[in-house]
């Protein structure tokens, strides 16, 4: 690397350097190849989050990584130390005094230096460095060295001087050259003199020009090499505007903003070695340095085989991790079978665990089973099994998962494969409350080095990238708006990239035309577009992986540097699959939030006076429980609520557990584009005849489908059809399995034909075979994992089953656990109204912190109120439960309850959710004297703590009369009416507990309605943007504004029995609707659904103040005979149906040959109004006896 006119771009930033660089790295080391460099470097400001992914892929395109870090490092104080500094003797710190612009940086905090891995042991130790001053150094946003640290970890590292911020230059700038060198001399004697460099730059900047001669005169000192560098922030010259968007983003300024950030000079792209020369001319040495440190750093990232930093187990004394792994194994399959397990589960296991123990993972299963089997025995509930790992029977027998893999046709080998070897992968789910318990415990257990969660680094995506861009560029917020609504809904939460939409060759090209019309027509669209277009993709923050925590044998940090987040989380700065790679192990920990209702279920039931359960050993037969399930009342089932899966449960009627863990693997979107969910319930009900693949495999594959009625639902049916027809072992049989589910075609082809080889060999035709392979390979790609499937069937089973039998604890831990989403807390009040539940307010005397079950009714808890914090309720039960029993009426309360428990608006909140009713009914009369009563016994309760108070009093009466003297009367006076009493309630509770201003409506609401409004909100994801539906409620507030052109419209609030929703009025619609648009009117708005950022609005494009007579409101019943009806007759009543518009539903009941009706509801465009014209064209149409007698 010794070519004299070439040069190495050291000091380069990536969009690691979070909201400040905007190089992405293969752009990086792409532009590095085109300009003919050798090597490449990475410096980002404080981390090294991108050192791998630079190191492999400039190895891959065959340029040198040079690994480093520009080192955010303590000006000259202790990395602990959070005292800003000045080195500038003539500044005061004084209020509206500021800093002088040449101190230190950072506001005092920071000086910058720059590093570099020479070789692998500098590696290591910038690993090191750089974890030391994100864990102990962070100061705000800077995580600091010190000199100590730099002491520590100089080992194999090169230093320069750094930029501008560099302690050096800021010591030249504030003019005290002797500190200056002594620093630069510091440093040399840190690194080595041969690995200490005078790092120059040159971007035009006045403050560079200025200490440009004091550096190289201490270059000249020290004997100090130089050495050329370019602050490099992002990969070409015309990407300057996407980083100075960056910048902006970064400040929350616009770019107009004469006083925002922003980098002055030019020229902080990747320069060609030509333009670093011309700009170094007369320093070549400068450059030829570059070349030279290019030449010293080699350095290796390490990828190891899966698992080779596997955490040990600490096994007793005399064990190894093989003998304790097959102990372990013995004792749980004795516990499993009741101390005899069959010849088959023994023999099943024996396999298991002789490949377990050939691939080296008994370490592995040892230490799952052990913070699996310590979670249980704390309180934590574990999930049954998730993933391939429930196919095994050693996890089984190690307690790890909760089902018979042989009980349930689960197969060893789509978990691990002795013929593709690859680190076990167990998830485990916990409920998320013990997640962070287990957590700790693991930590604790293997060393807080050795354990730390992962990191994932959020992007700005399409939609984020179109709003930052018009923000920042000065449109107002309804622009960015507007723009994001064209366009095209995302698909399975993808978002369309702004690359995908312009490019014709894109699978998402066609769906964006809405947008490309946008760009063509609007000047703002496409200037917002074209300044979006540079920002999209770059990193936009940090965050902690969701389930994923990296576990080693030594250190992480000898392999990943550490980051500690503001909470206090510590995480790899390695993504997971980078950890994997390096040899580090990832454990998957996952929250579960149903596991907490089936804990807070069994809770409820024990603390109701019933018999406790054992929820892994309900039978898996129970008739009620499937009847539930064919009712399709599956509303808080896990994975079975949604109103699609409660639809398909009707059609389908499961009567066994094959059923709920096919319809899990079913309801998907693969095999629904394919109708397999429906196919599915039609053969089980006998509504669609079963059809082999082909006759010569119809037999063979009968253990394998008939279970599926001949459906491939689950991947492990495509090992055993491999398995069986063609003589594929099961490990084989997988690889085959991934092989299909790729659908790459040169990898297709590798397997057909001994696939085909093997069909023949066993006594097939060709046209069987390929009968096989043609269902086989589409349906690989769909098929879902049985395991998983049966796992989570387990979960959604256990949950009817306790709706089944336990309804009113399970609906009381539905709702704890549900209570800060007041949609679903009010989807699963109105669900336990419909179950007959009686949900009571919150009281004083009766309420816990949480729901709870109180016989055959569900208490509201005090802790679902607004303002009422935890302590306070622990102290209001702590009173009444140890103290002197319930609370005779409000003024005993105020004299009874702690201090801390007795503030206003917690005393307000109360009164307003009528949790005094029992005691004290008349809510006003208490908010009338709630301040006045709070602050005489407050007073009194200071003087008693003062010992104002005879203290030989007799301790009864006298702690009465004391009190007694705080005595408030409570006046006669008139209640609330209903509305205000109601509105105050959901104002404390989020919603209308004891009554409703809708009660006795809900019939009509029904007939006036496709759906409830909590429905819609729960559906409005899976139903996209733009689908027309219909809803009823009460207006409950109404929001009139003007757009800038001068255009009235309206934001009005709807709401129902269970949730509320915005509904947008304009133009000819709210001129329409306007007149009516008033609050506690109830009204029927069609509109079209639309989600931004979770939120879901409909904009609305009709609505109707309908009648409120029951009578008008009952839907209009067709009775016809099958053979009367034929095409041109159903046109006829379309069009009959569509001239009387109003808002009574229409049905349509088809009589049979044989008296059998079949009930069909017409679409909510065809809803009618009641009126005896409507009815006489009806029985024109089809005979008087259509319709029922008036």
């Amino acid at each position: 690397m010794t070519d004299s006119g070439n040069f190495v771009q050291l000091h380069n930033h990536t969009h690691y350097s979070l909201l400040d660089g905007a190089s992405k790295i293969p752009d990086l080391v792409k532009r590095v190849k085109e300009l003919g460099m050798p090597a490449v470097g990475i410096t980002d400001h404080g981390n090294m989050h991108g050192a791998y992914e630079l190191w492999r892929n400039a190895v891959d395109q065959g340029i040198k990584p040079i690994i480093g870090i520009e080192a955010y490092v303590t000006p000259e104080t202790a990395r602990q130390d959070k005292t800003r500094v000045s080195w500038d003797t003539s500044w005061v710190p004084q209020p509206h005094h500021e800093r002088n612009p040449d101190d230190v940086s950072g506001g005092g905090l920071i000086t910058h230096l720059t590093l570099w891995a020479e070789n692998d042991e500098g590696l290591v130790n910038l690993i090191k460095a750089s974890s030391v001053a994100n864990l102990e150094g962070r100061v705000m946003r800077y995580p600091r060295m010190d000199k100590e640290v730099l002491q520590r970890y100089h080992k194999g590292v090169i230093c320069s001087s750094g930029c501008p911020s560099g302690i050096i230059q800021t010591r030249l700038r504030l003019g005290q050259f002797d500190e200056a060198l002594r620093a630069a001399g510091e440093m040399q004697d840190i690194f080595g003199k041969d690995s200490f460099y005078i790092e120059l730059m040159d971007h035009g900047l006045e403050i560079e020009k200025r200490v440009t001669k004091d550096l190289l005169t201490i270059a000249k000192k020290l004997n100090a090499p130089l050495l050329a560098t370019n602050d490099s922030h992002y990969v070409h010259e015309a990407d300057r505007d996407a980083q100075d968007a960056m910048l902006c983003i970064n400040s929350g300024s616009r770019l107009d903003d004469p006083d925002r950030f922003k980098f002055d000079g030019s020229g902080y792209y990747i320069k060609s070695a030509q333009e670093m020369r011309d700009l170094f001319k007369e320093l070549p040495e400068a450059c030829d340095n570059t070349l030279a440190i290019a030449d010293r750093c080699n350095v290796i990232f390490d990828d190891h085989e899966d698992g080779a930093f596997m955490p040990r187990f600490d096994c007793p004394e005399g064990w190894d991790e093989t003998s304790l792994f097959l102990k372990h194994v013995d004792e749980g399959l004795k516990r499993r079978y009741d101390g005899n397990p069959p010849i088959e589960v023994l023999k099943q296991a024996d396999y298991e665990c002789g490949v377990i123990c050939q691939m080296q993972f008994c370490g592995y299963f040892l230490v799952v089973a052990d913070y699996i089997n310590w979670a249980k025995s704390h309180g934590v509930m574990v999930g049954p099994g998730r993933g391939s790992a429930a196919g095994s029977m050693v996890a089984y027998a190690m307690g790890i998962t909760e089902l018979d893999p042989l009980k349930h046709g689960l197969i060893f080998e789509r978990f691990l494969n002795p013929e593709r070897v690859s680190l076990p992968d167990i998830d485990v789910d916990f409920d998320p409350d013990g997640r962070m318990k287990v957590l700790d415990y693991v930590a604790n257990k293997y060393g807080h080095d050795k354990v730390a969660q992962c990191v994932i680094y959020g992007t700005i995506k399409t939609k984020q990238a179109l709003k930052d861009s018009a923000r920042i560029m000065g449109y107002e917020f309804s622009v960015g708006e507007r723009i994001t609504k064209a366009l095209p809904p995302s698909k399975n939460g993808k978002d369309a990239s702004l690359h995908d939409i312009f490019d014709p060759t894109s699978k998402r090209y066609a769906e964006a035309r809405e947008f490309r019309e946008l760009y063509d027509a609007d000047p703002d669209a496409k200037r917002i577009t074209e300044e979006a277009k540079g920002i999209e993709g770059l990193i936009r923050q940090t965050g902690v992986h969701a389930c994923a925590t990296i576990m080693g044998s030594e250190p992480i940090t000898d392999t990943s540097p550490l980051l500690e987040r503001t909470d206090g989380t510590i995480t790899t700065t390695f993504e997971y699959h980078t950890c994997e790679t390096l040899g580090l192990v990832k454990m998957d920990f996952l929250g579960l939030s149903n596991l907490t209702v089936i804990r807070d279920t069994l809770t409820n039931i024990r603390n109701n006076g019933k018999a406790p359960i054992d929820y892994t050993k309900i039978p898996l037969d129970d008739k009620p429980t499937y009847e539930l399930l064919a009712r399709g009342d599956t509303l808080g089932v896990f994975q079975l609520d949604s109103d699609g899966m409660r639809a398909l449960l009707k059609t389908l009627k499961p009567d066994n557990f094959n059923d709920i863990s096919a319809l899990i693997a079913l309801y998907r979107p693969g095999p629904m584009d394919m109708d397999s969910h429906n196919n599915y319930a039609k053969r089980k009900n006998g509504l669609q005849k079963i059809t082999p693949i082909h006759p010569e495999v119809a037999e063979p594959l009968k253990e394998v489908l008939d279970e599926t009625y001949g459906l491939i639902v689950y991947q492990e049916q495509v090992q055993s059809a491999a398995r069986i027809l063609a003589g594929y072992s099961l490990g084989k049989a997988d690889v085959l399995r991934r092989a299909m589910g790729k659908k790459k075609p040169e990898v297709l082809a590798k397997e057909k034909v001994p696939f085909f080889q093997g069909m023949k060999e066993h006594g097939y035709s060709m046209e069987a075979a390929q009968a096989v392979w043609d269902i086989l390979v589409p349906f690989s790609g769909y098929a879902f994992n049985k395991a998983h499937s049966a796992a989570y069937g387990l979960i959604s089973y256990w949950t009817a089953y306790l709706k089944t039998h336990y309804p009113v604890e399970f609906m009381a831990a539905l709702l704890q656990n549900e209570r800060t989403n007041k949609d679903k807390t009010a989807l699963y009040l109105g669900e336990a109204r419909r179950m007959g539940i009686k949900v009571l307010p919150p009281d004083v005397n009766e309420s816990r912190l949480e729901y709870s079950a109180v016989g055959d009714v569900v208490r509201f808890g005090l802790g679902a109120i607004r303002n009422v914090g935890d302590k306070a309720v622990a102290d209001i039960i702590a009173e009444r439960e140890t103290g002197r029993g319930k609370f005779v009426n409000f003024m005993d309360f105020v004299r009874r309850v702690p201090v801390t428990a007795l503030n206003r608006r917690l005393v307000e909140s109360l009164i307003k959710a009528g949790a005094f009713d029992s005691i004290d009914p008349n809510r006003r009369a208490l908010y009338e004297i709630h301040e006045t009563a709070i602050e005489s016994v407050i007073g009194l309760k200071r003087k008693q703590a003062e010992g104002q108070f005879d203290l030989f009093a007799d301790d009864d009466d006298g702690g009465a009369d004391t009190m007694g003297d705080a005595l408030v009367v409570v006046p006669d006076i008139e209640e609330w009416d209903k509305k205000t009493k109601l509105n105050f309630e959901r104002e404390m509770l989020g919603l209308y507990v004891s009554d409703h201003p809708l009660s006795g409506m809900t019939a009509i609401l029904a007939n006036l309605r496709e759906m409830s409004i909590a429905h819609l909100i729960d559906r409005a994801k899976t139903m996209g943007d733009g689908q027309q539906v219909t809803i009823a409620g009460l207006v409950t507030n109404v929001d009139r504004r003007v757009s800038k052109k001068g255009n009235p419209w309206a934001i009005v609030t709807v709401e129902d029995m269970e949730s509320s929703i915005q509904c947008m009025f304009f133009g000819k619609v709210y001129e329409a609707a306007a007149a009516q648009l008033a609050i506690d009117e109830v009204v029927q708005v069609r509109g079209q659904v639309e989600v931004r950022d979770e939120t879901v609005s409909l904009r609305a494009t009709e609505m109707q103040v309908p009648s409120l007579d029951a009578e008008d409101a009952r839907p209009v019943v067709i009775t016809l005979p099958q053979v009367a009806l034929d095409r041109e007759h159903v046109m006829q009543l379309g069009h009959v149906l569509m001239n009387h518009p109003g808002y009574c539903p229409v049905k349509l009941a088809i009589i049979g040959e044989k008296g059998d009706a079949q009930v069909l509801t017409f679409g909510d465009r065809f809803r009618v109004k009641r009126d005896t014209s409507l009815f006489a064209e009806i029985k024109i149409l089809f005979g008087p006896s259509c319709l029922p007698a008036a």
